[in-house]
């Protein structure tokens, strides 16, 4: 097992195996340390779990404290001590703390390299499993510059070839190439989703004209004729940290499709949501998955008859008769992190399984119960 998945491991064990508590009180952990010394490589999730039972409450750790008004600013070096401010324990930065970084004492305030400071969750830890794909408007996608040919007579182009672009680009801009993929609908409403938009390659525009050339500089799939070129913007990119927190929806989301297009998905495997920005996901929610109850039928002998041996009599039976038809528990299979959010979709990594997620698995706000998943 490599360094980065250990971590990976790591860091979702000590995320997700506490137990909410009430949301007004933080628990800390029995023999908790009175200071902490901020190490390379600490997230605030590792610093917070050091203190509290439930790490899900780390921000209130870090509230009402003039010292740290942005917890991501915190460096290697940097000494925290607990105190209590209205009986709440909080974390304060020393003001001795050594290695901290540069502070001009200027109306210009303080200078920090950000490259340096403690993320909550690292992408480094999960950028290996994530993919780059977009879900976007189709008609938008489908007026969007594309892929005519290449220098090369190949109709595959991989890392290093130049390709034509039928239109005017800006020079030196970066931009990523996509294939078509699928287009998504919301199974009860029939609304759609967007259209699936698979990263093949991005490049770099090396001549600006009625057909501009694009130099591949990385490669996910061989590039074709007739690929979408869209700019790497920033609503394409993903934060270099993550803040994980219960997601909150007024209604369950769905898997709408694994990004394999597989009918199984397993941890650390990609899927599609069916809820985006506009219900109010976020980068960072994390799901419960939760895959319907089977409907048991009692049958005419008064036995129960599994969904699977029904016959026709018994469906019958099971949509006339509540008493008759009983609904099993919903089954627990995991946990799920989003990293991406469009407007009507979501893209998420499966952190933890119990047992295979497939699509139209519920997905809900994580429950009380402590983590299950291993």
């Amino acid at each position: 097992m490599d360094h980065t998945m250990k971590r990976l491991i790591l860091l979702v064990l000590m995320t997700f195996s506490c137990t909410f508590v009430s949301a007004d009180t933080l628990t800390l952990k029995a023999g908790y340390p009175e200071s902490y010394v901020v190490k390379k490589g600490d997230t605030l999730w590792d610093i917070s779990a050091t203190f509290l039972n439930d790490p899900w409450k780390w921000p209130r750790l870090w509230d009402v404290n003039p010292q740290i008004a942005n917890p991501h600013l915190i460096y290697p070096g940097d000494q925290l001590t607990l105190i209590f401010i209205d009986g709440q324990p909080r974390l304060v930065r020393n003001s001795s703390s050594a290695g901290k970084p540069f502070v001009r004492k200027s109306p210009e305030g303080r200078i920090i390299a950000k490259s340096n400071a403690v993320p909550a969750v690292d992408l480094a830890l999960i950028e290996n499993y994530l993919v780059q794909n977009r879900v976007v408007d189709s008609n938008w996608l489908a007026e969007q510059p594309m892929v005519l040919a290449g220098e090369s007579p190949s109709r595959h182009h991989i890392i290093g070839d130049v390709v034509y672009i039928n239109s005017i680009l800006p020079l030196h801009q970066k931009y990523g190439v996509y294939e078509r993929g699928r287009a998504f609908f919301n199974k009860e409403s029939g609304e759609a989703l967007g259209q699936e938009a698979i990263l093949a390659s991005t490049g770099q525009v090396i001549e600006s004209g009625k057909v501009s050339k694009i130099k591949l500089l990385s490669s996910f799939r061989e590039t074709k004729a007739g690929f979408k070129v869209l700019p790497m913007e920033d609503d394409s990119l993903m934060s270099a940290y993550f803040t994980p927190k219960p997601a909150q929806l007024k209604s369950p989301a769905s898997v709408l499709a694994t990004e394999s297009a597989m009918r199984e998905a397993g941890k650390l495997n990609v899927v599609y949501l069916d809820k985006g920005a506009q219900d109010g996901v976020e980068p960072g929610n994390v799901f419960s998955i939760y895959r319907d109850g089977e409907e048991i039928v009692i049958n005419h002998d008064g036995s129960p008859v599994p969904a699977l041996e029904r016959t026709a009599y018994d469906n019958i039976v099971a949509s006339v008769s509540s008493d008759r038809a009983i609904k099993m528990p919903d089954v627990y299979h995991g946990k799920l992190l989003v990293f991406k959010v469009f407007d009507k979709a979501s893209l998420g990594l499966i952190i933890s399984t119990e047992r295979p997620v497939r699509v139209d698995d519920k997905l809900i706000s994580p429950d009380s119960l402590a983590f299950r998943g291993q």
